[in-house]
């Protein structure tokens, strides 16, 4: 959320974030609901300073003698004057904070300008040593090398759940397990994040907390007789840990890593490729989180995509770093990098990862502050997250990268003390 004084001090530079987000501009709707809210706020204090005044006058005229009754009977009508503005004034704040929620966060300064993903910049790309694009092997699709290998089955997911609900089967699973625990160990161990297992379900106030709510509501999955929603990622229940808190500047920076299975209703996506793990509504991921200093969060998402890296280049994925565009950026990131991965079947780059700097946009939201050693006044802590990474799409460049020949697939070196195997036939 952003902070209504810097709105009401920077009308042109948030109308202009808006436009380059391609969201919906509100905000002289806003900046008049806040004049209004001031008029309202001057004219309750006058009248409060005005029934103090003579209140104060009361007992002494009671005490002198003096008649009351109309000083009695003017102060009543004050007094309903009140109560009349500050329930105006109440519903007037209420309707700022409905439209405070829908307004999005600012890109920040070093965000190229553009509409959609086509202007999205290519920042880096690494691949493994010796390997080529360009390949005249023919490469089956991992729906294909799934179903070949009973490993994977997705019309079964289909008939349990619907479709875009996988099933992993046999080595698939120890394989999905192993990738998993390797991302973990690695973040915990080399990374130094604290780890947690979040609940998978979680209250409408996280989901505001974190921007899902209200803007991205059709897509979340809900279960509205208990006021629960399963969570689209890990980042929602973790970055809720600290909601409504007051932390030290001993206590940051904060990080976590935790697994979580997903689920995306992704209302809208259809007609798009939903082919096996293109396009799937229950999904696994580990996730990164970090709460920080302001001054730190730049350098600090620089580090959490490098953590992101690391992994792609142990399991000798080819891959790419994008950072987007305006209006590709998600309703609540200032900065955001995605990271894609290489699908030969496919013969393209897959999105596996998105780490975004949200600055104090969440923070303010859910009401995660501290306070500097020695000093009174609170600051808004900046939040990050990052996939590290989701393993359906990482599973596609796994499975489609280290197939044989014969149709078996290699797994990953740094895996195969996880599996107990090296071989997929």
């Amino acid at each position: 959320m952003l902070d209504l004084k810097f709105i009401r001090e920077n009308p042109e530079l948030v109308k202009r974030g808006i436009r380059n987000k391609n969201e919906k501009d509100t905000v002289d709707d806003v900046l008049k609901l806040d004049e209004e809210r001031r008029k309202l706020i001057t004219q309750t204090e006058e009248l409060k300073a005005k029934r103090n005044q003579v209140s104060s006058k009361i007992p002494q005229m009671k005490k002198a003698g003096e008649d009351v009754t109309e000083v009695l009977a003017e102060m009543k009508q004050v007094s309903d004057q009140i109560t009349e503005l500050d329930s105006k004034l109440k519903n007037v704040e209420e309707e700022i904070d409905k439209l405070l929620l829908f307004i999005p966060n600012m890109p920040h300064p070093s965000v190229p300008v553009g509409k959609s993903a086509e202007d999205n910049i290519e920042v880096r790309q690494w691949k493994p040593e010796g390997f080529s694009f360009q390949s005249d092997k023919k490469f089956l699709d991992h729906t294909e090398l799934g179903k070949k290998l009973g490993i994977l089955d997705f019309e079964r997911g289909a008939k349990v759940s619907g479709s875009g609900f996988p099933v992993y089967i046999g080595k698939g699973a120890t394989l999905e397990r192993a990738l998993i625990n390797f991302m973990l160990d690695t973040h915990i161990n080399q990374h130094n994040y604290k780890e947690v297992f979040p609940p998978f379900l979680v209250n409408k106030e996280s989901m505001l907390g974190t921007g899902q709510l209200p803007k991205m509501e059709e897509d979340m999955y809900t279960i509205e007789k208990d006021g629960l929603y399963p969570i689209p990622t890990a980042e929602v229940p973790i970055t809720n840990l600290h909601r409504d808190e007051m932390m030290s500047d001993k206590d940051l920076p904060k990080r976590y890593v935790g697994y979580s299975a997903c689920f995306r209703r992704e209302a809208g996506s259809y007609g798009k490729e939903a082919k096996g793990f293109l396009r799937v509504h229950q999904f696994n991921k580990v996730e990164m989180v970090k709460i920080v200093k302001p001054e730190t969060s730049s350098d600090e998402l620089e580090n959490l995509v490098k953590d992101a890296e690391d992994i792609l280049q142990a399991l000798k994925i080819p891959y790419r770093i994008l950072m987007l565009c305006t209006g590709d950026l998600s309703f609540s990131a200032a900065k955001c990098y995605d990271i894609e991965t290489w699908s030969p079947a496919e013969n393209k780059w897959l999105e596996a990862s998105s780490c975004s700097n949200f600055e104090d946009f969440q923070a303010r939201r859910a009401k995660i502050r501290f306070k500097r050693d020695g000093e009174k006044k609170p600051e808004f802590v900046h939040t990050l997250n990052g996939s590290g990474l989701a393993t359906s799409r990482l599973m596609v460049s796994i499975l489609e990268n280290y197939q044989t020949e014969k149709g078996t697939i290699k797994v990953p070196e740094v895996l195969q003390k996880y599996t107990n195997f090296n071989i997929i036939d």
